[in-house]
């Protein structure tokens, strides 16, 4: 997928690069994000929609899509902003066949067309982008030969049979972190590709080992971790913050920390809003703390972003949360962990959070000021 593609090389830049750099590259890329969005495919709809949601913290986007963004195309886009503001970006939707688009304003109602318009596109944008692909991209081993047998190696380990010779590979990709950081950087997206499903395996010793394993490789890691964030995050947490398993529960809480400790937050940011916004029970409260701490780290760096990502998951928080704290469904009581988010923001934001709130149904506005205590607003 062109559009996904091009959503991947965007995630390594800022979107102050973005839109504050050389004309050409804002030109490129906005009308780009805004024929993808637009696409017959829901696939490159959604990352379409993940270009504008990725750029638009930046305090000059709205000005950047009326310049470049074509007039006709231009209110679908804005609506489609409107509503990315409002309720985030969700997750990726099953793209089926049958899935219709918007159809182009240029009056063409086919798929080719459609599809066209999204490759010119792109080629259009990639071209502003070449030289951030070619410093961002990952070096290969040497010995291409090497890092071939490398990977089936592993792999074939970490996707045998035998739990024992899974947790054998687990604890073979552990000293090769240690070791042989290149090959493994090299190959991370594979490798990890494998290793994620050992992340939440079906037997509870392999899963255990995996956790343990991968808390001892993130300050290893590090930020090289990035290519593979948006996928090893769900694996870690989905299933394991919600273990009845003891072990397993303290393992995945260690892994998110150590997360937290040695990689950039604001890599993190995201996919820290959409599980806390869309899990249940403890792994929904657990990660909404998480999220509050993220905040506290990353809003002086990053304001924008962060209340554009955050905000959405605490009207959502507050939106649904009963007046006993729970949420419908099992979600359990989130209410320590609302609290706890919400008296980070506005420590970060101040009376700014209060008048964002005030554009919220009321009884959003009058949860937020019951968790913030009202004799801390008093004081303002």
């Amino acid at each position: 997928c062109t559009a996904q593609h091009l959503s991947d090389v965007l995630e390594f830049m800022e979107p102050e690069r973005i839109l504050s750099a050389a004309k050409d590259m804002a030109e490129r890329i906005l009308p780009a994000a805004a024929k993808f969005a637009q696409d017959s495919s829901q696939e490159t709809r959604y990352y379409g929609r993940k270009m504008l949601f990725f750029m638009m913290c930046h305090p000059n986007f709205e000005k950047m899509l009326e310049k470049y963004v074509p007039s006709k195309d231009l209110p679908y886009i804005k609506d489609s902003v409107r509503n990315l503001q409002q309720k985030g970006l969700g997750e990726i939707p099953l793209d089926t066949p049958s899935a219709k688009g918007r159809r182009s304003h240029t009056g063409s109602v086919g798929n080719t067309r459609s599809s066209s318009v999204s490759r010119d596109a792109f080629n259009s944008a990639e071209r502003a982008v070449t030289e951030v692909r070619e410093v961002t991209r990952k070096s290969v081993p040497r010995n291409s030969l090497e890092s071939a047998e490398y990977l089936k190696l592993i792999t074939g380990l970490l996707n045998a049979k035998d739990f024992r010779d899974r947790i054998n590979g687990i604890k073979q990709l552990l000293s090769d972190t240690e070791n042989n950081q290149d090959l493994v950087v090299g190959n991370i997206v594979k490798i990890f590709d494998a290793f994620k499903s050992r992340l939440h395996d079906s037997n509870s010793k392999v899963n255990l080992v995996a956790l343990e394993t991968m808390h001892k490789m993130i300050p290893l890691l590090r930020d090289h971790l990035s290519p593979i964030i948006n996928m090893l995050i769900p694996a870690i947490v989905d299933n394991n913050l919600n273990s009845k398993n003891p072990g397993i529960y303290a393992a995945a809480t260690n892994v998110v920390q150590a997360l937290s400790q040695h990689v950039d937050n604001y890599l993190l940011l995201q996919p820290f809003c959409t599980k806390a916004q869309f899990l249940n029970g403890k792994a929904k409260q657990d990660m909404t703390e998480k999220l509050a701490d993220i905040v506290m780290e990353l809003y002086q760096r990053k304001p924008h972003a962060t209340e554009q990502k955050v905000l959405v998951v605490l009207w959502h928080l507050l939106g649904n949360m009963t007046n006993s704290g729970s949420l419908p469904g099992a979600g359990g009581n989130i209410r320590t962990a609302t609290a706890k988010l919400s008296k980070a923001l506005f420590a970060q934001m101040g009376q700014n959070l209060l008048n964002q709130a005030a554009s919220q149904p009321p009884h959003i506005k009058k949860s937020l000021e019951e968790l913030l205590d009202m004799t801390i607003l008093n004081e303002l």
